[in-house]
């Protein structure tokens, strides 16, 4: 059993063993004093204590972890030793280096601000790719003249890239290791920087700087937008928060919800073994789609953490790769299950008996009725694809649709006749065909009254494969057909007829067989029909009609398939006009007189 000490390291708490931490401060002591009296020595061990932190960061694995001195002793060597560096070995330019030079690092993108002109984000980009900046600033400007897209990506990389600030994300940015000479290089430069601009400042200069403002134009501009965008990315983060976690506690309630069903056995969830193909249970189904759709949103919810808490730490890699493990299992899985799914109505099977109608009397007029039967009354009003559960007379469990439609066609001979064609689906031809013939469907005869069932069953087993229900009636040529009200929403497209109206209404009116299987109608209102004291206008499906007489005069037109008569007492008078053509024709006791715009 080992003791345990909490330490503050770079505004950082950790946990670390007894000797880890001896032999850390030791380090850290040995560091500071070989720094002493050096220019930014304050700096560069404020950067090394920063470095650190972040290396043991990396191999912690939870908040809990106490660092050992396995870690400590990795950090160091990553580091270096303090002595391995010399502080002023850059005055020895020919003297050979006493250390070992390090594998080179991978960058890591950054805003360079200590060489931009408006975000640096270019000179971020020049230490990234290795380009000079200055053909990365004319990319941008090209793509923002002639696209306006180099404007949006440069707006975007300066939200989303950070600055390069600290030593450390310095180093990082130009793909140098971040130990203790490259800390000490990179501050020494700094200071030797500063130095340099302080004798070569023009003070005058400077003074009308500061009276004109402290600020370019370009960083009170990049405040403005920064501060913005900031909000705007605020706003963001609590919308992916929002939408987040509502559909995480929606996929949650949901797979509990049908879980507790499927184990219990409540009524309506067998439902789901009519429709599922698959040997997978609901329970399986439910776990798959809440993994699939549940991790990205997730990762959205964790994004919008991001997005509002700064110092939010990271799930590690572990979590971030096991869920995504997780997540593409999910979806391959639920991927197999939608493919057989698929599959299972792959095949269409069809089953077709044909039937001579025999009626007692001499059919003259044929009554169409549909009969909706006890199954209404019986089904758990739950139902999908047409398809609802209900029970038959023995109590056994039953598919019940009202998926019937019915044609009416011409016989070819004086014998009415009935088709009845059943339609299912299935993953084979066979299997399909099998589910066809195990449809149930009935009809009867009572006088001149035809009653089709208005549904159809079929066991439960057969589960919901598009199952339905296709009835021909082909009655002989003038033979009057009616309808009843039940009729209404089951008659088909195949059924032809002489009117333009819905099929809705077919059932309000009385119609004929013609000898070309077209349904004449013969009670259906005149297209229009005005009767005046002096006479009539009719128009209807004869033709037209207008016959008016007025002060002894009479007029007489007639419009139908014997052609056109048009007379008065005078005769016959045409005149027709159209686009600068004239045609007259004249019919009296003088004769016929026949003129165009051309001849006479």
């Amino acid at each position: 059993m080992n003791k345990t000490v909490n330490i503050n390291l770079a505004n950082i708490l950790f946990h670390i063993d007894e000797k880890a931490f001896n032999k850390l401060q030791r380090y850290l002591e040995s560091i500071k004093r070989s720094f002493s009296g050096t220019a930014g020595s304050d700096e560069i061990i404020s950067d090394i204590e920063a470095r650190i932190a972040e290396l043991f960061q990396e191999k912690m694995e939870n908040d809990r972890q106490v660092i050992t001195l396995k870690e400590v002793d990795e950090v160091i060597n990553v580091m270096g030793q303090p002595e391995d560096y010399m502080v002023d070995e850059d005055i020895f330019e020919d003297e050979p280096r006493k250390y070992e030079q390090s594998r080179p690092k991978a960058k890591k993108l950054y805003r360079d601000i200590d060489n931009k002109y408006i975000g640096g984000v270019c000179s971020g980009l020049e230490h990234y790719l290795g380009f000079d900046a200055l053909w990365i600033r004319l990319i941008f400007i090209l793509f923002a003249l002639f696209t306006g897209f180099g404007f949006i990506a440069y707006i975007l990389l300066w939200i989303l890239v950070p600055e390069a600030a600290t030593t450390s994300q310095k180093l990082d940015m130009r793909g140098e290791p971040v130990n203790i000479s490259n800390i000490e290089k990179k501050v020494k430069e700094g200071f030797d920087d500063v130095a340099d601009r302080v004798k070569s400042v023009d003070y005058e200069e400077v003074g009308n700087k500061v009276k004109s403002g402290g600020k370019t134009f370009f960083d009170a501009l990049g405040d403005i937008i920064m501060f913005l965008f900031k909000v705007f990315g605020k706003f963001i983060g609590i919308l992916l928060i929002i939408i987040g976690a509502a559909t995480l506690i929606g996929l949650f309630v949901g797979l509990f919800t049908v879980g507790v069903l499927d184990i219990v056995h409540i009524p309506g969830i067998d439902f789901y073994d009519m429709v599922n193909s698959t040997s997978a249970p609901v329970w399986l189904v439910s776990l798959l789609a809440f993994f699939a759709v549940g991790i990205p949103f997730f990762f959205l919810l964790y994004l919008g953490l991001k997005i509002l808490v700064n110092n939010l730490k990271s799930i590690g890699n572990i979590a971030k790769f096991s869920l995504l493990g997780l997540w593409l299992l999910s979806v391959i899985g639920l991927s197999v299950l939608g493919i057989q799914q698929a599959s299972s109505h792959a095949y269409n099977g069809t089953t077709t008996v044909k039937e001579d109608l025999y009626f007692a009397n001499t059919l003259d007029t044929l009554h169409i009725k549909l009969n909706s039967g006890d199954y209404y009354d019986l089904q758990e009003n739950i139902g999908i694809d047409g398809m609802t559960v209900s029970y038959d007379d023995d109590g056994d469990k039953i598919l019940f649709s009202d998926d019937v439609t019915v044609n009416f066609r011409r016989s070819e001979d004086s014998i009415s006749r009935i088709q009845i064609r059943k339609d299912a689906n299935g993953s084979s031809f066979d299997s399909a065909k099998e589910r066809s013939r195990q449809i149930n469907y009935d009809y009867s005869i009572d006088g001149n009254i035809l009653n089709l069932d208005d549904f159809l069953t079929t066991a439960a087993n057969n589960k919901v494969r598009d199952q339905e229900v296709r009835v021909t009636i082909f009655i002989p040529a003038n033979t009057i057909l009616t309808f009843d009200e039940s009729a209404k929403y089951h008659i088909g497209r195949a059924t032809k007829y002489d009117k333009d109206i819905s099929r809705t209404d077919l059932i309000d009116y009385q119609w004929q067989m013609q000898n070309n299987g077209v349904l004449k109608c013969l009670d259906c209102p005149a297209i229009y029909d005005e009767s005046k004291e002096n006479g009539h206008i009719r128009i209807d499906e004869n033709g037209v009609d207008i016959d008016i007489e007025d002060n002894g005069e009479t007029f007489k037109m007639k419009i139908d398939e014997n052609g056109v008569r048009i007379n008065d007492k005078n005769g016959v008078d045409i005149d027709i006009r159209e686009d600068g053509d004239t045609f007259k024709m004249k019919i009296d006791e003088n004769g016929v007189e026949i003129k165009t715009n051309e001849s006479n």
